[in-house]
């Protein structure tokens, strides 16, 4: 992302930033699984909670993540100066919000591991289209490509140190959905006996 100008680069980020509310409503709503149903198209997508470096705040952020050999990693695109990575570069503990379950864990940048191109290559296919709107071809580019398209990109393994429970999780919304479903059938059921008086 190197070559994009800094106005466009903005205007991109304001847009991942709407499209980013968007989804953590829908894992707060329950919907996590689903948008993880076709990971070839929309890419496997997972909520990570940080804590904010200045203010403290929770924060979650949506990411594309792959699992390779049972552990976790996750890209940050835009690269270090997205205020997620920032942050947990100040605090490491994290939460993360999988189609599997929600966990504790701890992250670190591991960009300058020897394993990086493999490693970013899954992360890259698993986004999905993504990769491709950034210009990326994963499955065809090569390690030496690959490593020039993504020099910016900072590589995150997030390792799980114990599975969460409770009520500020992944579903926590999920009665509103719930509710607006059984309203909506009292309605029409309402409208259907009318009809038939």
């Amino acid at each position: 992302m190197q070559n994009i100008p800094t106005a466009t680069l903005n205007t991109v980020r304001r847009g991942f930033k709407q499209f980013n509310r968007l989804m953590i409503l829908f894992w707060r709503l329950g919907w996590g699984p689903w948008l993880n149903a076709m990971p070839r198209a929309s890419g496997r997508i997972m909520v990570l909670s940080h804590t904010g470096r200045k203010s403290g705040n929770t924060y979650r952020q949506p990411l594309n993540y792959a699992i390779v050999e049972n552990e976790l990693y996750c890209t940050a695109g835009f690269g270090a100066g997205s205020d997620w990575y920032k942050n947990i570069l100040v605090n490491p503990r994290v939460q993360v919000w999988l189609p599997d379950g929600w966990w504790d864990g701890i992250a670190e940048d591991i960009s300058a591991s020897p394993r990086r191109a493999e490693l970013l290559r899954a992360v890259l296919i698993a986004s999905g289209f993504a990769a491709y709107a950034a210009g990326i071809n994963p499955n065809r580019a090569t390690d030496a490509e690959l490593d020039a398209l993504t020099q910016e990109y900072r590589l995150i393994h997030i390792q799980r140190t114990a599975p969460r429970t409770g009520r500020s999780g992944p579903g926590d919304l999920a009665w509103v959905w719930q509710a607006a479903t059984f309203v909506l059938l009292a309605l029409l059921l309402g409208t259907r006996l009318q009809k038939r008086r």
